[in-house]
């Protein structure tokens, strides 16, 4: 265990807190060592049994360095301006007043494979690489931290950003135990999950499914108004709504009637899309009426020779030869990536005092993503709506309730597909509350975005039970 004392204000008040990176040793059904699972804890000193949040992000092999270094963390990376972000060192971290540390603990967890995390000679990866296998481990960390800290009368919640929202679903459902899930009723429940940048439907994608184009075509609409690709007077927010109402009184019905929709309806409806997503006409027409994100983002700024981010489209690179990398030629992805990770060697000796030999894995694509089984074996990318697992877990417990942040410019997990999934799976609407951010899949890049969201989740937390 690394531990270090500091202090720092966080939401307006002083909270001296400590900081303390530790290990936690998952064992097979025989009691074999099969894994090693760091997290990072920040704890207030004087704030007594106070809520937790446990938070992790997704890939599935991701580390929880994104939401840490990104806004849950007391210090962040300096990452305010989307538009002409720095990409190359020395990058630098400030003190992160909007941390929710001064309403909660807060606990991040590297899942194994991921940050210094490890799966041990002891274990095998099909026993942590799949959604109900790493579920079951992220559910045994959170019960041995609490145990470990005395912590199991405290209110918790969970925190998750992209695939970690899957995670935060089937954890939500798994925590309680049952005899027929996980053999043992352990009967821990959450005041509270957090979903950013939501991934739970994994069923879409067959031929034929037209949710995808009407999830999207909110954040299109908004992306053009950011790049005055439409009406001048327009804002974002008000083009994202616009976007809305056509899906519900013309688009959807016009995408049911397929390949039978009429010739001069069809051009209607083509014009219509073009005003709002900022594309011509014939290109819109060319698509069939289905514009999908990478169209868009090859085709909204391709004129001036630009192309913009998936992960957030305010991100922009030159439309030149790439390496056809879905990640690391993103325009965002590319780069907001190497801020992160260089800032968190830096902060992670100089701040956390951690001291280890083993390199700390940010991302692990072929490691994890590619072994990966969803349900249907591994690297094959389909499986179930995960937000039933949700509903089932709020269905369980009536106190559980749900917050939804998404991303304006996030064309990976669009706002309009988490509005639709999570109306469309038997989650309680009345314990669910959702929110758009001026913002892309990282809803806390940019200041107005960051403090928006923490002021929601503090609201969240702080809310009476």
């Amino acid at each position: 265990m690394f531990t270090t004392a500091h202090q720092g204000t966080f939401g307006g008040q002083r909270v001296p807190y400590t900081a303390a990176v530790e290990e936690f040793i998952l064992s097979d059904a025989e009691g074999h060592e099969a894994a090693s699972v760091f997290t990072t804890s920040y704890l207030r000193r004087d704030g007594g049994a106070r809520p937790v949040i446990f938070a992790f992000n997704g890939g599935p092999g991701s580390a929880s360095i994104w939401l840490h270094l990104g806004f849950l963390g007391p210090r962040r990376i300096d990452f305010d301006d989307p538009a002409a972000p720095r990409t190359s060192a020395p990058f630098a971290m400030v003190p992160n007043p909007d941390s929710p540390l001064d309403v909660a603990d807060i606990v991040l967890i590297d899942p194994p494979g991921t940050g210094y995390s490890r799966i041990l000679p002891g274990g095998k990866a099909e026993q942590f690489l799949g959604v109900e296998q790493d579920a079951k481990a992220t559910v045994e960390v959170i019960q041995q931290w609490l145990q470990r800290h005395g912590r199991i009368n405290s209110p918790k919640y969970l925190l998750s950003e992209s695939y970690g929202t899957i995670r935060a679903a089937v954890v939500a459902r798994l925590l309680a135990g049952g005899p027929t899930q996980t053999g043992r009723m352990e009967g821990i429940t959450l005041n509270g999950v957090i979903l950013l940048g939501q991934a739970l439907d994994m069923a879409r994608g067959a031929e034929g499914d037209d949710r995808a184009y009407t999830g999207l075509l909110p954040s299109l609409a908004a992306t053009a108004c950011h790049f005055h690709k439409v009406a001048a007077d327009c804002t974002p927010e008000g083009q994202a709504d616009a976007a809305r109402r056509f899906i519900a009184d013309e688009y959807l019905g016009a995408l049911y009637r397929g390949d039978a929709l009429p010739a001069d309806r069809k051009a209607a409806v083509a014009r219509k899309l073009a005003a709002l997503t900022g594309l011509r006409e014939a290109d819109v027409l060319e698509a069939n009426l289905r514009v999908s994100a990478g169209l868009f983002g090859r085709l909204l700024l391709g004129d001036a020779g630009q192309r913009i981010g998936q992960y957030d489209a305010r991100f922009t690179l030159p439309a030149a030869p790439t390496g056809d990398d879905p990640v690391a030629d993103d325009p965002a992805m590319g780069q907001y990536v190497p801020g992160f990770v260089a800032a968190w060697q830096d902060y992670a000796r100089e701040d956390l005092g951690i001291a280890m030999d083993r390199p700390y894995q940010a991302i692990a694509f072929r490691e994890v993503n590619a072994r990966w089984d969803y349900g249907y074996g591994p690297g094959v990318p389909l499986g179930r709506n995960f937000a039933r697992d949700l509903a089932i877990a709020m269905t369980r417990n009536s106190g559980l309730r749900l917050l939804v942040g998404t991303g304006l410019f996030d064309l990976v997990t669009p706002a309009g597909t988490a509005e639709y999934t999570l109306a469309h799976a038997g989650v309680p609407q009345r314990a669910m509350t959702v929110r758009t951010y001026p913002s892309g899949h990282m809803p806390y890049l940019g200041a107005a975005a960051r403090t928006a969201l923490v002021r929601d989740i503090r609201a969240f937390v702080k809310e009476p039970q």
